[in-house]
């Protein structure tokens, strides 16, 4: 079996807001996936889509109640492809809404700085070089 696609789907608040800031943040839209429950951002083409769905409609997917702004269960982690482009990322969300969640770390071959969207969900964003990974 091979996974070809993954589609994140998570609560939001506001449809039009979240597709406000996801489009500020440079990631394009799937129009053919969203409408007014549900907007569908295209994190890698073809493979990796996060579908922001309106709490009520959301419920609908799912038996448990949706978690409160106040707990987490998921932290998500994306790479990109250079530390400029972490900092620009999480520069633009906290320009737009976010709010830091923690403060950049160095780990030398890995750098990762983080953001919480206008939904509370948590995002690390981390720019890694595997041949400076540490041999011990």
């Amino acid at each position: 079996m091979g996974i070809n696609q993954i589609y994140v789907n998570l609560p939001v608040k506001d449809i039009l807001e979240t597709k406000e800031f996801w489009a500020k943040l440079g990631f394009s839209i799937n129009d053919k996936f969203s409408d007014e429950n549900a907007i569908c951002v295209i994190m890698k083409e073809d493979h990796i889509y996060a579908m922001f769905l309106k709490e009520e409609y959301f419920q609908t997917f799912i038996n448990k109640p949706v978690a409160k702004g106040d707990t987490t269960q998921v932290f998500f982690a994306i790479g990109v492809d250079s530390r400029e482009e972490v900092d620009q990322l999480v520069k633009i969300a906290l320009e737009n809404g976010g709010l830091q969640y923690e403060e950049p770390q160095d780990y030398g071959w890995m750098y990762q700085n983080s953001f919480l969207d206008l939904n509370g969900h948590g995002w690390g964003i981390t720019y890694s070089d595997i041949s400076q990974l540490p041999e011990e």
